[in-house]
């Protein structure tokens, strides 16, 4: 759930009580406040320092409990290096090792004096730690309880209630962080919708999720699963028709650039609820990670939600395909032969190769519907991606090399970082089939590599398009400063940069 501790700008000079965090830079230099608390605490925070042998490295810290002199309870300071070089990732990553050590246990508010030893950080550096600090402070804890004699026993906890950034212009730094309000809760969202365990979160379920963006402002339709039949998504309703549950497409509207902001944006997502493979059963071991095979489509909703909270000058329009994989008596066999909306019709080798197919409709279906000048889908769509990349990158393919740069620099931007891939006509012919069109698997090698070559095929001339595979960085991608959730909301900050940067009206 979302952090609920409020967050606030203020001056240094503003009273203060509970915690306070000040900071010391490489030697171990204390910034002015941690001078100013030093002095008024007999030199306590030197003391501390000197026997803790404190040399303001990154990340280290000297921590003080009710020192005599002030009103805090605690007193934090934190090493940060060498500041003055700090990057905007390097702004986020000390608001989330910050928010990190605040629980509330030491009072309900936390005062955080940020400042470096040779001035005050810029009003977009104070936002992007402010951004960092709220998105650690997220967590998933929904399905935990107490019972019993154990609750009864247990003592009301203590959480953080205010978090006030004290800095030289706290109005500027609010004007700074007021988007970035919108990118937290848009960032939640998908991280909600991934931690969901796949039993409450359905098709169906997903799809009401998504329709609560038109309380923010988006249009929304729900297209069943006769409308799928009737549109002849023929490729998405074989990777679903072995569920009970029926398969569903969403589409996101948002027009906050108006007639005079032409063509749309199109932003299409993945979204398998649980993927176990079909009748090509997948391992049972690590199956349940498969819960987030959907944090593509999470990712589109949570940019739609991020996007009309801020109230972005850009038409944008998000397409996502939500279904379940599973085995079944009327499930899609090894050797099917579907058609997809397009009329190109697929060869299934593999049925758990089936995001391929069900973003193949999706992309057809935006492309045809919306004529979109650009067009980016998202899925957690290959495991070869992670042997390729690890999880620090996610893969990027795209037929377009400005849009592939935009992506890229987009990625640097937010700490959300892509590798670009290549695509081209040998790993083309891997996906052609003897019986088909198309066969929906290349074969071992180079699997992310063909199954965006798959893609490609349904992708029509002159249109820009970008592929991300997030199969790495979407889902149990790994702890950072900044995350500590299982689903990370991996895309939402990246593309709402790219969109900020290249598509938004001005």
């Amino acid at each position: 759930m979302t952090d609920q501790t409020t967050l606030s700008f203020a001056s240094k000079n503003a009273a203060a009580d509970g915690v306070a965090v000040v900071f010391a830079e490489e030697g171990g230099k204390l910034t002015p406040s941690a001078q100013d608390l030093d002095k008024k605490t007999k030199g306590l925070l030197s003391k501390a320092a000197q026997i803790t042998q404190f040399k303001g490295k990154k990340g280290s810290k000297v921590d003080l409990l009710a020192p005599q002199g002030v009103k805090f309870a605690r007193v934090i300071l934190m090493g940060t290096g060498k500041a003055s070089a700090f990057t905007q990732d390097d702004w986020r990553n000390l608001g989330g090792t910050v928010r990190a050590l605040l629980t509330g246990t030491e009072g309900a508010n936390a005062n955080v004096y940020l400042e470096t030893v040779k001035g005050d950080p810029k009003p977009a550096d104070v936002a992007s730690f402010a951004l960092g600090a709220k998105l650690r402070g997220y967590s998933f804890k929904k399905y935990k309880t107490e019972t019993g004699k154990k609750a009864a026993k247990k003592p009301a906890e203590k959480t953080l209630k205010k978090l006030i950034v004290h800095c030289a212009d706290p109005r500027a730094a609010g004007q700074a962080f007021g988007p970035n309000r919108a990118i937290v809760d848009g960032v939640n969202l998908a991280r909600d919708l991934v931690n969901e365990p796949a039993n409450v979160l359905g098709p169906a379920e997903f799809a009401q999720r998504a329709k609560a963006l038109t309380k923010a402002g988006v249009q929304v339709e729900v297209l069943s699963e006769a409308a799928l039949k009737k549109k002849g998504m023929g490729a998405l309703l074989a990777v679903g028709q072995g569920s009970a549950r029926p398969s569903h497409v969403v589409v996101m509207q948002w027009k906050g650039a108006g007639p005079r902001g032409g063509a749309p944006i199109a932003i299409v997502g993945k979204g398998v609820t649980f993927d176990t493979g079909g009748i090509s059963l997948k391992p049972a071991g690590g199956m349940e990670d498969m819960k987030g095979d959907m944090a593509g489509a999470a990712c589109v909703v949570g940019l739609m939600q991020a996007l009309a909270e801020r109230k972005a000058k850009v038409n944008a329009v998000g397409v996502i395909g939500v279904t379940e994989n599973m085995p079944g008596g009327n499930a899609t066999r090894p050797g099917d032969v579907v058609k997809a909306m397009s009329g190109r019709t697929i060869e299934v080798l593999n049925t758990d190769a089936e995001g391929r197919m069900v973003l193949a409709d999706c992309l057809w279906y935006a492309q045809d519907r919306f004529k979109p000048k650009a067009v980016i889908n998202l899925a957690t769509l290959t495991g070869a991606v992670m042997v390729a990349l690890g999880k620090e990158h996610a893969g990027l393919f795209s037929n377009n090399d400005q849009l592939s740069e935009r992506l890229t620099a987009a990625g640097k931007e937010t700490g959300e970082k892509l590798w670009r891939l290549p695509l081209g006509p040998k790993y083309d012919k891997l996906v052609d089939s003897k019986v088909a069109d198309i066969k929906n698997t290349g074969g071992r090698w180079g699997g992310s590599i063909s199954a965006a070559q798959f893609l490609q095929r349904f992708i029509k001339e002159g249109t820009p398009w970008a592929h991300l595979d997030i199969a790495g960085t979407a889902m149990a991608a790994g702890d950072t400063e900044i995350n500590r959730s299982w689903g990370s909301g991996f895309g939402v900050r990246l593309l709402d940069q790219l969109i900020k940067d290249h598509y938004e009206r001005r």
